[in-house]
């Protein structure tokens, strides 16, 4: 019987089978940042453990960061002794470390995939559940918790109970107006918050071919999203281009052996998966959220579904109370006073080209509040000498520097109580981007129309 993709890079890297279906894994790259972190060094210092292989760790900040004068001490006090631990911990033990103010600096799940240290094959993890990004290049990569982390350090590998497969299937073009981001939006709105419980997920199929590896990571990134333990895409030529050139990723000869492997890295045509599903591309529409969690999403032109006649019924009433919606209503002509563009899923240089391409000549409504964070200092160099911010700047736009900023509530850039946002990151929670904050989860392309209209539209209209 053929192997999934999966399967062929966990049997690669397991160190020891245990009863039961737990194995012990070996962990190629480990990506640390300030906020899961100084507990697992703390845990790793009172047990007297030496870091087992440091060079295969990478560190960065990015949750607590301010996203404006970076050179200025932090000013929130819990932040700025996070940032100041990671930093001591990675001199301590030197681990290589990508500090505020350094080129190299960002959203762990960006730099990764952008330095070259992310590869097709590796196991990934990280103290991040969106490590799933990682995924797009053929990696098995997923989060893990604070006392992994410390497991990590000292062994560089984990205890593992294998994971279920799915594959899902997308064929067909995607029609115009339409992003990766509402790929994935999509798929977790037809198998809901919860219908990857258990499973490693495969991406597959011609839709999913034809986007760039900036999109594979926005699609594998919110995997989690739908319970799922992580997600990948086989690795091909998109995915060797991208990789060429990257500061440490292989070169020349170590180039061409590492790329004649990784084009084995794919599922046998007789794999047999746990699970499958299959959509058309062409049922795929611009979508937005209306709850508060990312299956709560709809069509941009769609309305708010009904009440389900379910056990589910009354959460699903909690989260309409507090986004103060109601079901049979169309999000179309909603006024929003915040766009959020950033976070690991859509803080890449391709989304900011296409919020840039969008925005040009325009001005963004009186209204709105639109805040642009690049993933990393690489991003944002790359933003200006395209002269993308010139572009943001004249539209009203405002462009900070790198971090994980309105994603989530752990630093100054928060969402006012009881307003809306339309937010290109990965999760509406209630709180999430601030107590109170009603977040909507949207595409890069989607967030930039609203601001530039003052209220929700259909962007299809105007493209």
């Amino acid at each position: 019987m053929g192997k999934t993709l999966f399967d062929k890079v966990w049997e690669q890297h397991v160190v020891k089978e245990i009863s039961g279906g737990i194995n012990i894994l070996y962990v190629d790259l480990h990506l640390i940042h300030e906020v899961t972190s100084p507990q697992a060094f703390s845990e790793i210092e009172e047990r007297g453990l030496p870091l087992f292989r440091k060079e295969k760790m990478i560190a960065t900040a990015d949750h607590n960061v301010p996203t404006i004068n970076q050179h200025l001490e932090i000013k929130d006090d819990l932040s700025r002794k996070q940032v100041q631990k990671l930093g001591e911990n990675c001199d301590k033990y030197a681990i290589e470390y990508y500090a505020l103010g350094n080129d190299y600096q960002g959203i762990v799940h960006v730099i990764g995939p952008e330095l070259g240290y992310t590869l097709p094959g590796k196991t990934i993890v990280c103290g991040d559940s969106h490590t799933s990004t990682h995924g797009a290049f053929g990696a098995i990569a997923f989060g893990i918790g604070t006392s992994q982390v410390a497991q990590v350090m000292a062994s560089q590998c984990l205890i593992q109970t294998k994971p279920k497969t799915m594959r899902i299937t997308v064929d067909g073009e995607l029609k115009k107006g339409v992003l990766a981001k509402d790929v994935i939006l999509y798929i977790i709105a037809q198998l809901s918050a919860d219908g990857g419980t258990g499973y490693f997920i495969e991406y597959a199929g011609s839709a999913i071919e034809s986007l760039s590896m900036e999109g594979r990571m926005t699609v594998c990134n919110m995997s989690i999203e739908m319970g799922a333990r992580g997600g990948m895409i086989a690795p091909d030529d998109t995915t060797f281009d991208y990789i060429k050139g990257r500061q440490f990723a292989p070169s020349g000869n170590e180039l061409e052996d590492a790329i004649h492997h990784w084009k084995e890295l794919k599922s046998d045509n007789d794999a047999i998966f746990d699970k499958e599903y299959q959509f058309d591309a062409a049922d795929i529409a611009p979508m937005i959220t209306y709850g508060t969690n990312p299956g709560m999403g709809i069509k941009i032109d769609a309305k708010i579904p009904m009440t389900p006649d379910t056990e589910n019924s009354k959460s699903f009433d909690k989260a309409l109370k507090y986004m103060n919606l109601k079901s049979g209503e169309s999000l179309i002509g909603k006024p929003i006073n915040h766009i959020f563009i950033g976070s690991c899923t859509n803080s890449r240089i391709e989304d900011l080209r296409e919020v840039a391409a969008y925005v040009k000549g325009k001005q963004k409504a009186k209204n709105v509040n639109a805040l642009i964070v690049p993933g990393s200092k690489q991003v944002e160099l790359q933003a200006k000498k395209e002269g993308l911010d010139k572009i943001f700047s004249a539209a009203g736009f405002e462009l900070r520097e790198p971090g994980c900023s309105a994603c989530l509530a752990m630093n100054e850039d928060k969402i006012p109580e009881g307003e809306y946002c339309i937010s290109t990151s990965n999760r509406n929670f209630e709180g999430r981007q601030g107590p109170g904050a009603r977040t909507l989860l949207s595409s890069p392309l989607i967030a930039a129309a609203t601001a530039i209209a003052g209220k929700i539209i259909d962007v299809r209209d105007t493209l």
